[in-house]
């Protein structure tokens, strides 16, 4: 599974298409409040700089900041284990 597209929606919410045509809708704003790593990026300014290289959604020029794709695909990123 690929990340093909990122569509940003509002505040830390992007819609992200897949390869196999499936929409995620996801709030990136938990995970950013909860990782210390990932505090630049509540800039919204920084957040919004976000690419797609090698089939995932990516921050920084050296991907400061990325999140699995298998928690992108089926929305856990902000659910607890």
């Amino acid at each position: 599974m690929k990340v093909i597209n990122a569509t940003y929606l509002n505040d830390y919410k992007v819609e992200l298409l897949f390869d196999d045509k499936k929409k995620q809708l996801i709030d990136f704003l938990p995970a950013l409040q909860s990782n210390p790593v990932c505090k630049k990026y509540l800039d919204l300014i920084e957040f919004k700089k976000f690419k797609i290289e090698d089939g995932n959604i990516v921050w920084g020029k050296n991907w400061d900041m990325i999140f699995t794709i298998e928690s992108l695909y089926y929305n856990t990123l902000n659910k607890n284990s």
